[in-house]
């Protein structure tokens, strides 16, 4: 299992390392509007679990928010310190 801070890690070291079979490494290769568009279909999909498909799914859902947001995090530059600050 992997924490938020470990899988902000690995993503970051995933895009210096440029893998090109990497999910990671294509998605900011995309670009902020394919990222921006993956994290409003992700937000509906977790509104929808969790209306609809219970806990377990829900769970799922948010995890794929969660690492969409942290590809956008990578493509703005930005660490984690700077959303913590704002929490």
């Amino acid at each position: 299992m992997k924490k938020f801070d470990e899988l902000f890690e690995e993503l970051k070291a995933k895009a210096a390392r440029g893998d090109a079979n990497s999910g990671t490494v294509k998605e900011l290769a995309a670009g902020k509007h394919f990222i921006g568009k993956k994290i409003v279909e992700e937000a509906a999909e977790v509104w929808m679990a969790s209306e609809y498909e219970g806990k377990e799914r829900t769970a799922e859902e948010i995890s794929q928010l969660l690492y969409h947001a942290q590809v956008m995090m990578i493509s703005c530059g930005l660490e984690l310190d700077d959303v913590y600050r704002h929490l």
